[in-house]
């Protein structure tokens, strides 16, 4: 799997904005708010959605607040980014030896830290495919996985309620398309491709994992094999597999005989 670049910022506030954010991109919540992760495969991409996420679903949300979470090796503009919206009103200030922004919006002000750290340790794509019987059999061990893999530390399933249905292989017969559906694990295609899948396999869902180390993403992995385990193939999955791109995609691999509970 590949290597990626991360930030990590804590979102405060009473409305759902920042959560709803979490639950693309979180990797831990609390009463007070939530720990949001952010990848990409590069710096400047990272600070361009960093920008614009926090700037549309933080900064947004009534009474919130947003805080570094990071302390890496790279700093990124967070509230030096934002603070132009303030147009000319936002506030400079120092405290317990950080820099924040007060910047003015209407129901009080938005407070957020100067800057926040970043990591180039990160590793994006760690995945799970889960193959069942049925689509309810599959979903439900899709969704005890989820939730196994919600618990784990600096770690994320970046996706909507962390399931994937669309999984994807690389490339595909159209000009300048990346990814295109990965027919050898769709269940009707069965007939007219070299399927991956058993006859009596019906549903595939994928759970993909980012993490802040590769330590992280092995953890992440193994909760999940852990929850589908036991969850057991007759109300869930009979199958647990991985993508596998020989090697090709990245220098990270993880072997799912070696991440068993």
């Amino acid at each position: 799997m590949t290597d990626s670049v991360a930030v990590a910022v804590d979102a405060n506030g009473a409305d759902h904005g920042p959560a709803e954010v979490a639950r693309g991109a979180a990797a831990a919540a609390s009463e007070y708010g939530v720990r949001v992760l952010l990848f990409s495969t590069s710096t400047s991409e990272l600070q361009k959605q960093l920008s614009a996420r926090v700037g549309q679903c933080v900064l947004t949300s009534p009474g919130s607040a947003c805080y570094a979470g990071l302390a890496g090796e790279e700093s990124l503009r967070l509230g030096n980014a934002l603070r132009y919206f303030g147009d000319g009103w936002q506030i400079s200030k120092r405290f317990g030896g950080k820099h924040h922004w007060r910047i003015p919006v209407m129901d009080g002000e938005f407070v957020c830290d100067a800057t926040t750290g970043l990591t180039k340790q990160a590793v994006g794509g760690g995945n799970l495919l889960i193959m069942g019987r049925s689509a309810q059999a599959t979903l439900a061990a899709a969704e005890a996985a989820a939730r196994a893999i919600e618990k784990v530390a600096d770690a994320i399933a970046p996706f909507p309620g962390g399931i994937v249905r669309s999984g994807s292989k690389v490339g595909s017969k159209y000009k300048g398309v990346i990814a295109s559906t990965n027919d050898a694990y769709s269940p009707t295609l069965k007939g007219a491709v070299k399927t991956a899948l058993d006859a009596d396999i019906a549903s595939v869902l994928e759970i993909v994992i980012d993490g802040l180390t590769s330590q992280a993403v092995a953890d992440a992995m193994r909760a999940g094999i852990a929850a589908i385990v036991k969850l057991g193939p007759k109300r869930g999955a009979v199958r647990i597999g991985a993508g596998n791109y020989g090697g090709k995609l990245g220098p990270h691999h993880y072997h799912l005989k070696d991440l068993l509970p």
